[in-house]
């Protein structure tokens, strides 16, 4: 099947426009004509879930048939017969009406049809002369779901909606999940659905993220968005309030079983599955308890055992071994899911691993699976493909996925993942809900990654409200799953975010940030700027810079003093509780110094130098060789000492140490004219290594470093130590 990013050939335009806003003024006339018909009747479809058997690509999505907008985006399917469009209202409606706004590639002969479980259709108006344009239709008949069924096209493109539109009455909304009732998988062979009380349910989720104690709070916000489901990872005796507070919100609960290795690849410990009978025990023991305590809480949906585990055994075990451990843990999975059934008939059991490469596992070793689960970000669209070709004869849900990773994009210039923008970030959520609700009957809905809190490095790339703030990915979700954002004020946008001197920002010293940022609803802007050291420091929280705005989205930043790169972030808040934020990376350098290094390429001598480690001989030399590729590194012991030989007495005014990771906590300077009476000129028992600028006015032959307690475990390191006239 075609698919996003496959090149197309070019059709004509030419007066499609003009034709389209003729054939709406004629649908508005004839909508004029009749009032008395119509007076109760309204819009049903916009901003609904709408899913089609095919699309030409991502920019042809069937949500664009339903998005109100008349002229300007458009369903279009692939060139064959027959093709489909349906849409989900949400609940039962009387309809009354069916308005399709062809392009130019229109149906020739199609059926409309609607549905009350999206699987059994009934056909309420047959048309086999259509002649393109905007085709109104009066239907008799009721349904939740509607349905064009195009059997026989006008030309040889595919079928092509500006706009799908179904008016009717209904005095239902989208039915309660919080209410009881069993949880099933229903249907046959590509064409299943999960059910809730014998009602359709699509999975409309996110991951959770805030304390459990927070879930009241939190959850009416999740609601609003239309979210119906939510992710945990684990679940024990502290999830009540969490499920509690769904509930009472109409939202459920995939409620996670941890299994090591789990969280991620190699996280959380290596488990032999082929012997451990105690580690199976305890967990297969521990997990019914739970199972047996919520079994009945309405705020369950399905138990989720494990995540990523057949993944990170990789980390854990190589080769023959690492196939025979993976064939282990899918049946100790399948343990586990049989366990739960005898406990919990009434709700389904899935597996989430972080990978499709983890199905081939699940579908020899746990058939007792209801469902798969997968975690998947940037590639999601490729999941279909990846169901399709292995065969598989159980449905999926995605539990985690989003914008593409920190593991999925390509380097900046500064050789750290270039983080997408909001706006790329924000596009990645549409594109994923896309490519799940285009795989019908298969993918039954995702839990998207993340309503998360935390304002730091990984809550900035992923988290919909960090430190609270609504972003424009949150407001991407809320269109899928609740269909509209008419009425909300949302963040301002930020584009064209650059960093002056990204690759060499002198530490200590100001860079220039700037970037052009607009706000949807003209409120006013504030701003604040931060730093992640996280690829400098391996610190992944965000601290607020030393910054200053000049104007015109253009502002300072200090420098941090830490050598390595760094992130800064621009934050746009507009004061209702929204944000706009992006970031770029910067590459903070040694300061430059004034003057002439008199001690490059003069002799130098230390108490020891390392020989054979890592990087080395390091010898005193290559402190004084102008180069930041080479070092110096004592052995690990207090104290060392490193010197270097002017040549004869020099003035100079400045010294500049650059360190090595290994630095010196304490250390002192000495300066002597004979080599063998020192003077002292300078102590600290505060260094914090990267660079030290110490302005130091002498007269001396030799200066030397006497290095006392060290920064870290190792011994002392200096790329350079240099002397400045």
């Amino acid at each position: 099947m075609h698919r996003a990013g496959s090149a197309l050939p070019a059709r004509p335009r030419a007066g499609t426009l003009l034709i389209t806003l003729l054939a709406l003024v004629a649908s508005s006339l004839v909508m004029l004509t009749a009032p008395g018909a119509r007076a109760a009747e309204s819009l049903l479809s916009q901003g609904k879930t709408a899913t089609a058997s095919s699309s030409e690509g991502a920019g042809y999505a069937a949500s664009a048939a339903v998005d109100g907008n008349l002229t300007g985006t458009r369903w279009a399917s692939e060139w064959s017969d027959p093709q489909w469009l349906q849409v989900d209202l949400g609940a039962t409606a009387d309809l009354s009406r069916v308005v399709l706004t062809w392009e130019s590639a229109f149906g020739k002969a199609y059926e409309i049809q609607a549905s009350d479980n999206g699987s059994d259709w009934r056909t309420l108006k047959t048309v086999t002369d259509g002649d393109g344009g905007t085709d109104d239709l009066a239907v008799s008949g009721s349904g939740r779901y509607v349905r064009m069924n195009g059997t026989a096209r006008a030309g040889g493109y595919g079928y092509s909606l500006w706009e799908f539109q179904v008016y009717g009455t209904t005095g239902a909304t989208n039915p309660d999940p919080g209410t009881g009732g069993a949880v099933r998988v229903t249907g046959s062979q590509g064409n299943w659905q999960l059910t809730v009380d014998g009602k359709p349910y699509q999975v409309k989720g996110l991951t959770w993220g805030p304390s459990v104690n927070d879930a009241a709070r939190y959850m009416p916000d999740l609601k609003s968005m239309g979210v119906n489901t939510i992710r945990t990872w684990g679940t024990d005796g502290t999830s009540k309030p969490l499920l509690d507070a769904a509930a009472a919100n109409g939202i459920r609960v995939v409620s996670g079983f941890w299994l090591q290795p789990g969280g991620g690849p190699g996280s959380g410990g290596c488990v032999d599955y082929l012997t451990d009978d105690a580690y199976k025990s305890s967990s297969l023991t521990e997990f019914a308890k739970w199972v047996d305590t919520y079994k009945s809480h309405p705020g369950v949906l399905m138990w989720n055992v494990g995540n990523e585990s057949v993944l990170g055994l990789q980390n854990c075990y190589g080769g023959d071994e690492l196939e025979k451990q993976r064939n282990a843990y899918t049946t100790f999975v399948n343990d586990v899911a049989k366990k739960i059934h005898t406990i919990d008939p009434d709700h389904p059991v899935t597996s989430t691993d972080a990978w499709t490469g983890a199905w081939p596992y699940y579908q020899r070793n746990a058939p007792d699976l209801d469902l798969y689960s997968v975690n998947s970000y940037g590639d999601i669209c490729a999941v279909r493909d990846t169901w399709e070709n292995g065969g598989y004869t159980k449905p999926y849900i995605i539990t985690e996925g989003g914008p593409a990773g920190e593991w999925e994009v390509p380097d900046d210039a500064n050789g750290v993942p270039d983080e997408p923008t909001d706006v790329q970030k924000a596009e990645g959520y549409t594109k994923a809900w896309s490519c799940v609700t285009a795989h019908q009957g298969v993918a039954l809905g995702a839990t998207f990654f993340h309503y998360g809190t935390e304002h730091d490095f990984g809550g900035v790339w992923f988290n919909v409200v960090p430190d609270g703030k609504k972003r424009l990915s949150y407001y991407a979700l809320k269109k899928a799953y609740s269909g509209s954002t008419a009425g909300d004020n949302t963040p301002p946008v930020i584009s064209n975010m650059t960093v002056q001197n990204a690759g060499g920002a002198p530490a200590g010293k100001e860079f220039t940030v700037r970037a052009d940022v607009r706000d949807p609803d003209n409120d006013p802007v504030t701003y604040k700027i931060y730093l992640s050291g996280n690829y400098a420091t391996g610190d992944k929280g965000l601290v607020e810079a030393t910054w200053r705005s000049t104007g015109n989205g253009t502002f300072a930043v200090t420098a941090p003093a830490r050598l390595g790169v760094w992130k800064v972030y621009i934050q746009a808040e507009d004061g209702h509780g929204n944000a706009g934020i992006e970031t770029k990376s910067v590459k903070v350098v040694v300061p430059p110094v004034g003057g002439t290094n008199i001690a490059l390429g003069r002799p130098a001598t230390a108490s020891s130098a390392q020989a054979g480690s890592s990087g080395c001989p390091c010898t005193a030399a290559m402190a004084t060789d102008g180069r930041l590729d080479t070092r110096w590194a004592s052995d690990w012991s207090d104290p060392q000492s490193i010197q270097v030989d002017l040549g004869e007495r020099k003035s100079f005014s400045h010294l500049q140490l650059v360190w090595d990771p290994a630095y010196a906590r304490s250390y002192e300077v000495l300066v002597s004219d004979d080599g063998d009476s020192w003077r002292s000129v300078y102590t600290t028992t505060t260094g914090d290594g990267d660079a030290d600028d110490l302005d130091i006015a002498q007269t001396a032959r030799y200066v030397k470093l006497n290095l006392t307690q060290r920064g870290t475990a190792w011994g002392y390191s200096l790329w350079e130590f240099g002397v400045y006239s």
